[in-house]
């Protein structure tokens, strides 16, 4: 660990929910979930006030509809997404040379790697950088922990959520773990924490105590050698600044670690739809096929598989990802998924014998927005008379549309025939009045 707090971890609240929010003034300070909308669907993000009724990322949406009924449920606009992360990435950059993205919404950045760091500074700095995220966004907000290692900042970034930050003063390290429940250890998910409960750990401090070699029995080599090196707040990774090669990826950081394979699959049908919707919009196809873990410990593991031919079927990247899946130990669960395609080529040749992808369920990912005349709830509207807006439902040829955007108050509800020649798709995160 370093002498100084001087990694800061940043992390966007709620961050597809807040975008909705911002975007949509009827929806702000009411329960918003965003991730698939039919009855396989899963929950990308909820709003704080969707939270308090026990609706998390990775929920199945039929569960979390009936723990929030009264809830906006929206598919996701990742257009919008994207243009509010690079802003984001762009302020970071202007502070470090060395910043780390895990996702979309949250990054590692090294505070000591900016001209003219002063560790006396750094709470000042933060500020600074929070505000200057909530004007250029327009209104998102971000909570962040400073700390001497990724693991404390990790972990200080969660406990003034949202909107809020916690330094870890250097030497502090293990007086501010030891108190927390062990789940507090990225990685310690239920079926960990259950096991150490049994045997009489609730806390980091009562992790401590074991020896290496008693928790390696107990919990097997990687996740035994792990923890009794995190519970004593040993972490000396450094911020790495990568840079990804040229592919069409999607991916997902969760709340709670996942360990349910079932679970998994299902997030990577979705995340593999997504793919192929991209690939498919940009005339595009690819050969090989990346599946990313990132696992309890942040360690960060890639499978990939290279095909005979290019492809942009959902049905093959799903059944590739899905069986570099297969041969992974998850028992301690992965926080964070994604699924890629690189090697990309402007043609296909997939099996000629093979069967034709069946047509997707109404599950929002990224590819609901191929077609504009796929009406989903949230996809951005334009009315030729009445200006713009958002799908506040549709089904039975019908589209009920809220008239209003990030710059306009909430206006009028109207419903359309879906074939209604004056209503076409908007532009996600671009309106404006």
């Amino acid at each position: 660990m370093r002498s100084t707090a001087s990694i800061m971890h940043l992390d966007l609240d709620a961050f597809f929910a807040s975008v909705e929010q911002r975007d949509k003034p009827s929806l702000r300070g009411r329960p918003v979930i965003v991730g698939g909308t039919g009855q396989r669907g899963v929950v990308a993000t909820a709003s704080y006030e969707a939270r308090v009724h026990g609706v998390r990322s990775a929920m199945r949406t039929a569960e979390a509809r009936a723990r929030c009924p009264h809830a906006a449920f929206l598919g996701g606009r990742f257009e919008a997404y994207r243009e509010a992360s690079r802003l984001v990435m762009a302020r970071l950059r202007e502070e470090s040379e060395l910043i780390e993205p895990l996702s979309l919404d949250e990054a590692f950045v090294d505070l000591a790697a900016g001209e003219g760091f002063d560790p006396d500074r750094v709470e000042e700095v933060v500020d600074k950088i929070r505000t200057d995220i909530t004007d250029i966004t327009g209104g998102l907000t971000a909570s962040v922990g400073v700390a001497s290692s990724k693991l404390m900042a990790k972990i200080a970034s969660e406990i003034n959520k949202p909107d809020g930050v916690f330094v870890v003063e250097p030497g502090t390290e293990a007086d501010v773990l030891g108190p927390m429940q062990v789940n507090a250890i990225p990685g310690v998910g239920p079926a960990t924490a259950e096991r150490l409960r049994r045997v009489g750990i609730l806390t980091v401090e009562d992790l401590r105590t074991p020896s290496e070699d008693e928790l390696v029995r107990l919990l097997g080599q990687a996740s035994g050698r792990s923890l009794h090196r995190l519970a004593r707040a040993e972490d000396d990774r450094p911020v790495v600044a990568t840079r990804e090669a040229k592919s069409v990826s999607v991916e997902d950081t969760f709340e709670r670690d996942i360990s349910d394979r079932l679970q998994l699959e299902t997030i990577i049908e979705r995340m593999a739809r997504g793919v192929s919707a991209r690939l498919r919009k940009s005339g595009l196809s690819g050969r090989t096929v990346t599946l990313k873990m990132r696992h309890h410990d942040f360690e960060t593991h890639t499978r990939s598989s290279t095909l005979a031919h290019p492809t942009d079927s959902a049905r093959v990247l799903a059944t590739t990802a899905r069986g570099l899946l297969a041969g992974e130990d998850i028992s301690n669960g992965l926080r964070l998924l994604g699924v890629g395609v690189s090697g990309l080529a402007d043609w296909v040749q997939d099996d000629l014998f093979a069967e034709d992808d069946p047509e997707p369920e109404d599950d929002t990912t990224e590819d609901d927005t191929a077609s504009p005349t796929r009406w989903y709830p949230g996809m951005d509207v334009h009315h030729a008379d009445l200006g713009d807006g958002w799908v506040w439902g549709a089904g039975l040829g019908r589209v009920t549309v809220r008239f209003e955007t990030r710059w306009t108050p909430p206006g009028p509800v109207r419903t359309f025939r879906a074939d209604d020649p004056a209503l076409g798709a908007g532009h996600s995160g671009t309106l404006q009045a």
